[in-house]
């Protein structure tokens, strides 16, 4: 987006001005991450090499580790963390935890068998990964909360094996680690944490798979390992659409602002009908970010205002952008098609499902909502396909597994279902 001359923080854009704009951001895509791959790749290749000698030196000079400080932070650490929290802020990681691990055992897949036809039962078997390793940004800003938002899931599937990666670890992320029971804790951070968690080092197993949101350092890195370690996807800056025609402006700027102060490139879209709607937000923006310069450079950025014809049109818009987050009133929930995470009206915040409501933080962006939702407990699972077939049911199907087999000339498979027809 151009800079405003005017220096307001979010443009009131019309017309052909916000079609144009919305469809430019329909192709917006993943972040670019051209300019820091080089040295990421350089970074990974140095850790798959040398192993903990690269891991040490990189973080000692990013991640603040000390000389001699362990990678591995001491169980007795993580728990005197925990036991010098503030009653207040354990009760809040109390409350989330319980939220966040309700809602992943809902959602859990179920193994199931059933009887498809006489003689021939299939099914699914559900078996968790045998280890992950969660990434929990400490740079910017600490973020316990993404530390449950991974574990949890992962505990909740059953995964044996949970380690977490943080660079210099915030005391509450400590304190998170601890209440979880999460042992296995490396304060090393960036593509280093990464490549360390992809190919193992002396002092750091490798792992089946890499979750956790991160800077373009971390998704670089996540991008270069992905065919020798599983990922979840590839994350980029918060992204934030709001429709309302008649909303509270306090409400929806507040949000607004939440999800700036994120990240410099946040991208923060609100949609209405309402010309003088669309002025309060502005006016309550630029009061909002007086104290809040990175919510302010982001929504001088990447922060519009589209006016639009209809409701129906904004959310038709929104499922064109398939932002990461989605706010709209509960009317408007059945035509909503691509959102990485949904919010139903006013006193639903977005930060809710940042923090304590249940739902995952770890979301879709760059339009990745189209196609997937945000982490859940399916991505630490395996389901795997499982069926049975009797007598009475080999000499149902084996006909037309017979046809069909000899249709694409693989006479092995028809042999296969030939040999049992004649013995059943």
């Amino acid at each position: 987006m151009r800079k405003n001359n005017n220096k307001d923080l979010m443009r009131i854009l019309g017309g052909d001005e916000q079609a144009r704009l919305a469809t430019a951001l329909a192709g917006r895509g993943a972040t670019d991450l051209a300019d820091v791959e080089p040295a990421v790749r350089r970074i990974v290749s140095d850790v798959k090499r040398n192993g903990d000698r690269a891991v040490r030196r990189y973080a000692t000079r990013w991640d603040g580790l000390g000389k001699g400080e362990s990678l591995r932070v001491p169980e007795d650490e993580i728990h005197k963390a925990w036991e010098q929290t503030d009653p207040e802020l354990k009760a809040a990681i109390e409350q989330a935890a319980g939220n966040i691990r309700r809602y992943a055992e809902w959602q859990a897949p179920q193994e199931w068998r059933r009887e498809v036809e006489s003689g021939i039962s299939i099914g699914q078997l559900v078996r968790p990964l045998e280890s992950v390793g969660c990434y929990v940004p400490g740079g910017r800003y600490p973020l316990p909360s993404t530390l449950l938002m991974t574990v949890i899931p992962a505990q909740v599937a059953g995964v044996k094996r949970i380690c977490v990666a943080s660079p210099h670890p915030a005391p509450a992320t400590l304190a998170s680690a601890a209440f979880l029971g999460v042992r296995e804790f490396y304060r090393v951070g960036g593509a280093q944490a990464i490549a360390a968690l992809a190919f193992g080092t002396e002092d750091i197993p490798r792992v089946d798979k890499i979750v956790g949101p991160g800077n373009r350092y971390v998704t670089a890195a996540k991008k270069l390992v992905a065919f020798d370690c599983a990922i979840e996807f590839l994350a980029g800056p918060t992204e934030a659409v709001i429709i309302s025609a008649d909303g509270d402006p306090a409400c929806i700027a507040s949000d607004l602002v939440a999800q700036a102060e994120h990240d410099p490139d946040a991208l923060c879209i609100f949609l209405t009908t309402s010309r003088a709607l669309a002025k309060k937000i502005q006016k309550e923006v630029q009061r909002r970010t007086r104290t809040n310069p990175i919510a302010a450079q982001s929504l001088l950025r990447r922060g519009a205002i589209l006016l639009v014809a209809s409701l129906e049109q904004a959310v038709a818009t929104a499922n064109r952008l398939a932002p990461e987050h989605l706010t709209l009133p509960a009317a408007l929930a059945p035509k909503v098609q691509h959102a990485g995470a949904v919010f139903l009206d006013e006193f639903t915040p977005q930060a809710a499902g940042d923090y304590v409501s249940g739902p995952n933080h770890v979301l879709p962006t760059g339009g990745m909502a189209r196609v997937r939702g945000g982490l859940s407990v399916h991505d630490f699972v395996r389901v795997i396909a499982c069926q049975q077939v009797s007598r009475t049911g080999i000499r149902r199907i084996g006909p037309a597994g017979i046809t069909l087999a000899t249709a694409e000339g693989l006479q092995g498979h028809a042999e296969a279902f030939r040999v049992r027809c004649s013995r059943a």
